[in-house]
């Protein structure tokens, strides 16, 4: 049998369909699991060893869509259900599941705050899709491969942090997800322990100003390393401070503690550090009593309301002392 698991972006949603791909390549004898994505997200998927092959929208889509008739798909696995997965199935007419989104109990909970969400991980809706099949969770959580040729060498990171780091991931894709570089700053200050700071070149200039708090303890990496070295610096963490962002997923898939903070949307989406069956600590911080939150599913680039108390309100010295118990 020859699966086509569609997924286009964005990192995290990425990570996200890992235990789908693992199941359906370890569950179904004989599968072929092939998987498309945006060629900017190559990286995550080009080194997963469930993965048979991985085929790219680029820059031309009738290529795209040449190049996948050519394999003959059994089925068709849509894990990101839009315009762009429906013109795809339809191209190759195989026998399709997809994934169900809750578009409309998500725009119930964000303006109408009527929470009608499923009590599930957005892993364990995945995997709905392919329920059918014979397909089950084996409950090992999510997968993340990084190729040897981008392990993080010691000397790239400073000496007073080679001994271990807690990571504050800085970034998120959009302003409502992320604290202010004032809290940011304040959160370091409270954190007597070396510190390296995760983002894309996005995020460097926020670094270098929250780094500047104490450069000695604090170590800006955002910018300076790809998505894959990130992703190992996760890895050699003690401990991940992350906004909802994609490696808050890839910290999950590293089985690394977690104290993730929580703005303008909330755990309820189903989004929250997913590790399995085992057992990690994952604190979630989230300010209670705010009227107008969760204002979306996304996020925006500034708080509609002007006030951001989803953020402003956050208690940094309480995440402080959580991170200083688990180290």
């Amino acid at each position: 049998m020859k699966f086509l698991v569609i997924r286009f972006s964005s990192i995290g949603d990425i990570v996200l369909t890992t235990p789908v791909v693992r199941c359906i390549k370890q569950q179904l004898p004989g599968a072929e699991v092939h998987f498309l994505t945006k060629k900017s997200f190559n990286g995550i998927v080009e080194t997963n060893p469930y993965i048979d092959k991985v085929i790219l929208l680029d820059t031309s889509w009738d290529l795209m869509i040449h190049e996948l008739q050519q394999e003959g798909y059994d089925y068709i696995i849509d894990l990101h259900h839009n315009l762009r997965t429906l013109r795809v199935k339809k191209s190759l007419k195989a026998k399709s599941f997809s994934f169900n989104k809750l578009n409309i109990q998500k725009w119930l909970l964000t303006t109408l705050k009527i929470n009608i969400m499923p009590n599930m991980h957005i892993v364990d809706r995945n995997l709905a899709t392919v329920s059918s099949l014979g397909v089950m969770n084996d409950g090992k959580g999510l997968d993340y491969f990084i190729p040897e040729k981008d392990a993080v060498k010691q000397n790239d990171i400073p000496a007073s942090h080679h001994f271990g780091f807690i990571g504050i991931v800085i970034g998120a894709a959009l302003n409502t997800k992320k604290l202010p570089i004032h809290k940011l700053k304040q959160l370091c200050s409270n954190i007597a322990y070396p510190i390296i700071l995760l983002g894309g070149p996005e995020d460097r200039a926020a670094g270098d100003e929250i780094a500047s708090v104490d450069a000695i303890k604090i170590y800006n990496a955002c910018g300076k390393f790809n998505l894959n070295e990130s992703a190992d610096l996760v890895r050699k963490a003690k401990l991940i401070i992350t906004h909802d962002t994609g490696l808050m997923h890839i910290a999950a898939a590293f089985k690394k503690p977690i104290l993730s903070i929580w703005g303008n949307t909330t755990p309820l989406f189903g989004m929250e550090p997913y590790f399995g069956n085992t057992q990690i600590t994952n604190h979630k911080f989230q300010v209670q009593n705010v009227s107008c939150r969760p204002c979306s599913k996304i996020g925006y680039k500034q708080c509609p309301k002007k006030h951001f108390k989803c953020m402003e309100l956050q208690d940094v010295e309480l995440i402080a002392k959580n991170a200083l118990q688990i180290i």
